[in-house]
């Protein structure tokens, strides 16, 4: 019964580490009960039992909005990451026996493995729930994000709670709590006093949140009104007020959208003319009865289109249905009758002093696809999403918001968050909110933001260089020869 109800606490406590109640501090402390529990139990079905627990517990009520899109939706990816958490915890259990340092290595190192696997499988991956976005939240760890990024502080944390649950079983297993939690105090400390800036060029940006006329369904006319809605705002923009207008996901679509609508386009290039303004454009277009694409287009001051970035990383079941032909006899697929044409590259825009790179929606959570960014070049980032499937009241994109921050964080570039229906955000390089709109919301949001002119960080060079050293480890732990076995418990 101790063991059950540890990992309860431990899903719970993971949980009150993001949105809405956002403490991100538990984070470094949420696995230690589940991890001790993991070690007490005799059986590995029964390790496996409590990790499937862990797992459907903490994703399910993580991820409880998702529910709102229906139950087809939202069991099915409760029930994976259930099952995901319960083959590491069968894996860390087979070696509880092994000598302490050896586990320690082995637990932290299999926790990257599957957050890895996690963030690629299947049909792209999902970073929800990665323990590093709100362990990078503690005091001074955002401005260490930009050495290690997500990946690190999600080592870091299972490294401190793996020793935590060493620790419970023995003081002599002082030294992996002691020793990890030193490492996490020093790099706090340093991302306080060197935090990344963008110190370049300050350029005004005004986000256009139009809204939408149906939210969570679709209605006679909807691109039509989307469209004229952000024009409408667009027009209240005085001119030579801000430098870029940004557009969100969904902001125009097929037949309202530049590309395929002369009037449209014109109306966009007179705005931004007016306005003395570049123009960032995000929406959809159609290219066949089966297909569309999602794009941010971005026009110069002067109308001229600049070029376009195609969207390379859809939602699952919400841009395209993976195994559309097996999986037909699901009515609910039907609300996706089309798949998203990808795009193949990390395509960035020429911005006066400087360079803007873009991504959408669902990529702003990846911490991959914003380096990618980062490593084209951008010296300033935006995000362009939509979030208008999800009723008001639910953390979806407070969530959305804090993995984009530490993404934000670890490339240090300033990031302007524009949503359709919100929450529209500005992000500073340090990873800090300035300003936040309300959830739909129908408002021009204005801030500030800065180019940055300083060299790429250690994470947009790198990359999870954290990560391959917790692999290491794993490996080494396992082929280390010397004591160890799965047939008795090891007396240190």
């Amino acid at each position: 019964m101790i063991p059950l109800l540890a990992v309860v606490l431990s899903a719970v406590l993971l949980w009150a580490a993001f949105p809405p109640i956002g403490f991100g501090p538990l984070a470094l402390v949420a696995l230690a009960p589940f991890l001790w529990a993991i070690r007490q139990v005799e059986k590995p079905a029964y390790a496996g039992g409590l990790g499937f627990l862990w797992g459907t517990l903490f994703y399910g009520a993580l991820l409880y909005w998702i529910f709102s899109l229906g139950a087809v939706a939202w069991f099915p990816l409760t029930l994976f990451m259930g099952a995901i958490t319960a083959g590491y915890a069968v894996f860390v259990w087979i070696f509880r026996l092994w000598p302490a340092w050896r586990w320690w290595l082995i637990a932290t190192g299999g926790w990257a493995v599957m957050e890895w696997v996690r963030g690629r499988f299947p049909f792209g991956g999902f970073p929800w729930g990665d323990v590093g976005y709100p362990a990078a939240t503690i005091p001074g760890g955002l401005g260490a994000v930009q050495w290690i990024g997500p990946v690190g502080w999600s080592v870091l944390a299972v490294a401190f709670s793996a020793g935590l649950a060493l620790l419970i079983e023995s003081r002599e297993n002082w030294r992996f709590a002691v020793d990890t939690g030193v490492v996490i105090v020093l790099l706090a400390i340093g991302g306080a006093f060197f935090m990344p800036v963008a110190d370049g060029e300050v350029l005004q940006v005004a986000i256009v949140q139009g809204g939408t006329p149906c939210p969570r369904t679709h209605c006679q006319n909807e691109n039509q009104r989307i469209y004229e809605k952000h024009l409408e705002l667009t027009r209240s923009i005085p001119a030579g007020g801000v430098d870029l207008v940004i557009w969100a996901e969904n902001s125009t679509g097929s037949p309202y959208e530049p590309e395929g609508n002369d009037q449209v386009r014109a109306e966009i290039a007179t705005e931004a003319a007016r306005i003395g303004a570049y123009f960032l454009v995000s929406g959809t277009r159609s290219v066949s009865s089966s297909e569309f694409l999602n794009v941010n287009m971005l026009f110069s001051p002067d109308g001229v289109k600049i070029g376009e970035y195609l969207k390379r990383h859809p939602v699952p079941f919400g841009e395209f249905v993976p195994l559309r032909g097996l999986l037909d006899f699901i009515p609910q697929l039907e609300q996706v009758p089309r798949d998203m044409v990808r795009g193949t590259e990390a395509i960035v825009f020429p911005l006066g002093e400087g360079t803007l790179g873009s991504v959408i929606s669902f990529e702003g959570a990846f911490a991959r696809d914003i380096r990618s960014m980062a490593s084209a070049g951008a010296d300033l980032l935006v995000v362009a999403t939509n979030e208008s499937s999800y009723p008001d009241g639910t953390p979806a994109s407070d969530q959305l918001i804090e993995l984009v921050r530490v993404n934000a964080a670890a490339v240090g570039i300033d990031l302007s968050h524009a949503a359709i229906t919100g929450r529209s955000a500005f992000i500073r390089a340090n990873g800090e909110v300035v300003t936040k709109s309300q959830l739909f919301e129908e408002t021009v949001e204005f801030g500030r933001v800065q180019l940055r002119m300083g060299p790429p960080t250690l994470y947009t060079r790198f990359g999870d260089w954290v990560m391959v050293l917790a692999l290491i480890g794993l490996v080494a732990a396992l082929a280390w020869p010397g004591e160890g076995g799965i047939g008795g418990r090891h007396e240190e």
